[in-house]
Order: C-alpha cells, then sequence, then structure tokens
C-alpha cells in the first residue's frame, strides 16, 4: 500500500499522529524489511520531527518525537540506534547544522535508514579527554585535503561508509583553533581499520590509519579552522543520545533486571526494595534525558546532556552489578569470548547479563569521561571557577607531547 503524504491535521499533535498512522498503516512493524521502514519513517518527517519538512522532519519542536518514539516502540518498530547510533544521534544534527544543502540531501535518508553506517573519529592515543591536543593533520593541496595520523576507539568503523573527522589544519595556533572538521570516506585510499579486542572479547572498537588519504573540500563541515565549534555540537549531541538511550525507561537496562528478577522467582525482600529504588531512579534519568533531548533542538545543545549521560551511564553500571546479583553463581558463567566483530553498538543484543555487565564499564569513559562530565556541569551550570589551563593560549606546536 503506498503511503499517503495527503495531511488533514492542524494541530502538531494530530499532525504526528496523522503521519504514525500512514506509517504503521503502510509498513507492518513486525514483518516489515527493517531498512524500507525506516526509509518510509523519513519521508514521512518521523525521524527528527524537528528538522525540516523534505529532510526526515516536519519542522516541530524536538518535544513531539518523544510521542514518535514512544508509539513506534509500543507496535515493535525498528530502532535504528544500535545499528547506527553515532549516525542517527550525531552526524545527522550536526549535518542539519553545519552542512549544505548538498550535504543534508546526500547522507541524512540514507544515514537514517541504516543503509550507510557512520563513526566518529576524533580520539587519539596522545588526545582523549583533552581531544583538542589531537596531531591528525590535514594539509591543503588545491581541492583536496590529505590526511596523515591514527585515531582509536572508533566504534564500528569496519561497518562504517562515513566517518566524522576532526583534524588539525593549522598547528601553529592555539590547539582549539587550528582544527577543522570533515566528513571522510572510510572506503578511501589511506585508510586502515584495525580491531580493538575488548574485555567482552568482540571488537567493537577500532583504531584507524591515514596514510595520505585525500578529502574533497566539498566534505568540510564549517569553516576551516572551525573544527572546534562543530566538535562540541558532536560531542553534546552524542551525551544527550547516550543519556537518552541508557535511560530507555522499561526497554533498557532496568528492563533487563526487572525480567531477571521475575525470572528468578526471588522473595527477598532487601533485592526487591534495592529494584524498586533503581527503578525510581532510572525514572528519574529517563524524565531528565527527555528534558534535555527537547531542549537540544536544532544545532547545538547545552550542557543539559552532560547531566544525563553522567547519570545515565553510572545508573547503568549499578543495574548491571544488581543484575549479576540476581543471577547468583550463574553470573560468573561466560558464553564465549570468541573475537567477533559487532554491527551493532554494545554488540550482542539484551538478554546476555554478563556480557553486559562488563560492557557496561565503557560507559563512563566513552562520550566524555564521568570526570569531564562534572568539569562541565561545575564550570557551564553551576558557574564555579575552571581548571587552570595553561596551554590554553599557547601554539599547538609549543605544547609538550
Amino acid at each position: 500500500m503506498a503511503v499517503s503524504t495527503v495531511d488533514h491535521a492542524e494541530t502538531p499533535e494530530a499532525l504526528v499522529e496523522d503521519r504514525l498512522a500512514q506509517l504503521i498503516e503502510a509498513h507492518e512493524p513486525a514483518t516489515s524489511d527493517e531498512q524500507a521502514f525506516l526509509a518510509a519513517q523519513y519521508d514521512l518527517g518521523l525521524a527528527w520531527v524537528n528538522f525540516p519538512p523534505g529532510l526526515g522532519g516536519l519542522g516541530l519542536s524536538p518535544r513531539y518525537q518523544s510521542t514518535v518514539n514512544q508509539r513506534l516502540a509500543e507496535v515493535g518498530a525498528p530502532n535504528n540506534f544500535a545499528r547506527n547510533g553515532i549516525g542517527v544521534g550525531m552526524a545527522a544534527p550536526v549535518i542539519e547544522a553545519f552542512g549544505t544543502d548538498a550535504h543534508k540531501q546526500r547522507y541524512l535518508r540514507p544515514l537514517f535508514a541504516c543503509e550507510e553506517i557512520w563513526c566518529q573519529l576524533f580520539s587519539e592515543p596522545g588526545a582523549g579527554s583533552d581531544v583538542a591536543t589531537l596531531a591528525t593533520r590535514a594539509l591543503r593541496d588545491g581541492d583536496e585535503w590529505v590526511v596523515n595520523g591514527q585515531k582509536v576507539w572508533t566504534t564500528l568503523a569496519h561497518m562504517a561508509r562515513w566517518g566524522l573527522l576532526l583534524a588539525r589544519t593549522d598547528p601553529n595556533v592555539p590547539k582549539h583553533s587550528g582544527l577543522t572538521y570533515f566528513i571522510v570516506d572510510m572506503h578511501s585510499p589511506g585508510v586502515d581499520v584495525r580491531p580493538l579486542r575488548q574485555l567482552t572479547g568482540e571488537a567493537e572498537f577500532n583504531e584507524v590509519y591515514f596514510t595520505d588519504a585525500r578529502i574533497p573540500d566539498t566534505q568540510r563541515l564549517g569553516a576551516v579552522g572551525d573544527g572546534w565549534r562543530v566538535a562540541i555540537a558532536t560531542l553534546m549531541n552524542e551525551r544527550t543520545t547516550l543519556g537518552t538511550e541508557a535511560a530507555r525507561g522499561s526497554g533498557g537496562p532496568i528492563g533487563e533486571a526487572i525480567k531477571l528478577w521475575r525470572e528468578s522467582g526471588s522473595t527477598d525482600p532487601v533485592a526487591r526494595d534495592r529494584l524498586a529504588q533503581l527503578w525510581v531512579e532510572s525514572e528519574v534519568v529517563r524524565l531528565t534525558a527527555t528534558r534535555a533531548q527537547q531542549m537540544r533542538a536544532i544545532g547545538t545543545p547545552g550542557p543539559e546532556g552532560s547531566t544525563s549521560k553522567l547519570a545515565a551511564t553510572e545508573l547503568a553500571q549499578r543495574i548491571q552489578e544488581f543484575s549479576l546479583s540476581i543471577l547468583g553463581a550463574k553470573g560468573m558463567l561466560y558464553s564465549s569470548y570468541e573475537m567477533v566483530r559487532p554491527d551493532r553498538i554494545y554488540g550482542t543484543p539484551g538478554g546476555d547479563a554478563p556480557r553486559a555487565f562488563l560492557r557496561s564499564v565503557a560507559n563512563t569513559i566513552e562520550g566524555g569521561t564521568s570526570e569531564i562530565m562534572r568539569n562541565i556541569l561545575a564550570e557551564r551550570v553551576l558557574g564555579l571557577p575552571g581548571e587552570p589551563r595553561t596551554d590554553k593560549l599557547v601554539p599547538w606546536t609549543e605544547i609538550p607531547r
């Protein structure tokens, strides 16, 4: 059945409900092809409702996205976050805010439909929490940039067609000023992706080497030297997204814990109270994350995402610890340490509590450590004095590495 794009709605709420009805009627969520369903969702403006019409949105307030997500979750619709979380949660908002019309038309639809997977190329062996000290160089050569350097902890780089790359284009200015932001074709000559095996046994992360890799200048996001501003927008979107995904109410870690509790048949009142407390905390974090996502709107979000990211990821670790305690001695058993390269974020889907427990260790590191989140909250939310930064105005070439 063809999807009708004729709307008879007069209010935003009615418009969203009308589009949802069209989507679900034309594409049975439980049986439809995943990419076809997501493409139809994009075409109906239900990908990011705050984006402009024709670019996966309806030009509405982002608060209506919660309605869309909740309804689609209830009917079992495909969720593209695990397959392409960096694309959906980070690349898309940045492309919409900083990209050209050509960028938006080219990348947004296949990104949302998971036809093309994305990765993020920020961290380096010598530039982790202080990513502005990165050393990967991009030198201008006519209408192209020649890139050399190394990136690390690049999630799903082995699956990615496109990457968000932050590189140094001017080493003679302070570290934040000499950066430029690019979209890089991960299949280009000179791009080498190597697996990094992690605690779970999987290799969800990768290291990426650039050796004279060429990027057309048309693939640049933002002005030359303005990469830090685009990077901050990316990171804030990442933190908001991670906070939201880690606190998905009954569908997230707390949902798995409740399921394990019910299956265990336990009547321990102490454990029951502990589970109830974790559920309350999950609801608080979920609502906080929802507010942060609503305030993100179009462009650079505020520091609210750091709040939800910090709270959600630390809570997720406590929930996973509780889940293992429910299993007792069975929690010491592990399914397999075979090295595999997952096709989704967080590797193996839910249901494997020991693996989820080990994977949760990374939650408070990826997307900015808890320590960095606390610094952001202290300085940008509470207005406390910033930490001394003696290298902030020094040319990058003069900073010890």
